[in-house]
C-alpha cells in the first residue's frame, strides 16, 4: 500500500499544515456544483458520451436494418464491419480518442467471425450478448471482493486512481451502489435477450437488441452520476504526489543553500587563518613579548 492509498490517521489529522498537500477541497454549494460538474466530465470521459453511444449502436443497426431487407449474412456482416472501421478512421484522423471506436469495431468483428463459422445470422449478436452477462458478473463480484468495477474505471479518471479503497470509505460505498446499479440492469438485460436468442428470429432479436443498447446504459451511467454527485469529491493523487516531488525538490534546494554556505564560511576562515599565518612569519614583522 503507497502512502495514497493508506488511511489518514488521527495523527496525521492532527498535524499542521504541510506545505506540500494538496489545496483543501472546496465545499458549500460552488464546491458541490464543481463536484457534479468534474463527475459529469469524467463519465463522459469514460463512456464516450454521444458519440460513442452511435459508434457502439450504428454497427449493428445497419446490420439488422439490411437483414432485415435481404436476409443476406454476408452483406449485413460486411456492412457492420466496414461501417466499424470507417468510425475508427474518422478518429485516428482527427487523432481522437479511439477506444471506444476500437472496441466497436473488434465487437463487431467477433460477431462477424462468429456468424460466419456458424452460418446463422444470429450469433451475429452472441459475442456481445456473452460480453455483456460476463460484464454484469464482474461489476457484481468485483463489488462482493470489495473493489467494485465501476471505481476501477473511473479511480483514473478522477485522478485518485485507488484512493477510495482506503481513505476515502464513503466514496467507496457511492462506487459499490453505482456497481450494483450497472450489474444488475445489464442482468436484467441480458434476461431479456438470452431467450429471444433462442426464440425470436435474428431481425426480432437485432431490433429488440438496438432498442435495449441506449436506454439501459443511459439508466445505469444517470445512477453513477447521482450516487457519485452526492460522494464526497475524489483525492487528487496525482497533484499530492507532484506536492510531495516538489517539496522535496525545495529541500534539496535549501541543503545544497545551506552547504553552499557553510563551504563558504569555511573558504573564508581557511583564507583568513592562512593570511594571518603568512603575517606572523613574515619577515621584519613584529612579534609578541611575552
Amino acid at each position: 500500500m503507497t502512502s495514497y492509498d493508506r488511511p489518514t490517521t488521527d495523527a496525521d489529522a492532527d498535524s499542521p499544515h504541510d506545505a506540500s498537500a494538496p489545496p483543501p477541497t472546496q465545499t458549500g454549494a460552488d464546491g458541490a456544483a464543481d463536484g457534479r460538474q468534474v463527475t459529469e466530465a469524467a463519465l463522459f470521459e469514460a463512456f464516450g458520451g454521444v458519440r460513442g453511444m452511435v459508434e457502439t449502436v450504428l454497427p449493428g443497426l445497419l446490420f439488422v436494418a439490411i437483414f432485415t431487407v435481404n436476409k443476406d449474412l454476408h452483406i449485413s456482416a460486411i456492412a457492420a464491419l466496414a461501417v466499424s472501421l470507417v468510425l475508427a478512421a474518422v478518429r485516428l484522423i482527427r487523432r481522437d480518442t479511439v477506444k471506444h471506436a476500437f472496441s466497436g469495431v473488434f465487437g463487431v468483428a467477433f460477431g462477424v467471425v462468429f456468424a460466419m463459422m456458424t452460418g446463422n445470422a444470429k450469433d451475429f449478436y452472441l459475442p456481445g450478448m456473452l460480453y455483456t452477462l460476463g460484464l454484469a458478473l464482474a461489476y457484481i463480484i468485483t463489488t462482493l471482493a470489495g473493489a467494485p468495477l465501476i471505481g476501477l474505471i473511473l479511480g483514473p479518471v478522477f485522478k485518485e486512481n485507488l484512493s477510495w479503497r482506503t481513505r476515502n470509505p464513503e466514496r467507496k460505498k457511492a462506487y459499490a451502489k453505482a456497481s450494483w446499479a450497472w450489474g444488475l440492469i445489464l442482468l436484467a438485460k441480458c434476461a431479456i435477450l438470452f431467450p429471444l436468442y433462442w426464440w425470436a428470429d435474428t431481425a426480432q432479436l437485432g431490433w429488440v437488441l438496438i432498442a435495449l443498447k441506449i436506454p439501459p446504459f443511459l439508466l445505469a451511467v444517470y445512477l453513477t452520476w447521482v450516487f457519485l454527485a452526492k460522494a464526497p469529491p475524489p483525492i487528487d493523487v496525482f497533484a499530492e504526489m507532484e506536492a510531495k516531488e516538489k517539496a522535496e525538490e525545495e529541500a534539496k534546494e535549501r541543503r545544497r543553500a545551506e552547504r553552499e554556505t557553510l563551504d563558504g564560511v569555511a573558504d573564508d576562515l581557511y583564507t583568513d587563518a592562512v593570511a594571518e599565518a603568512a603575517t606572523e612569519h613574515r619577515p621584519g614583522a613584529p612579534r609578541h613579548r611575552r
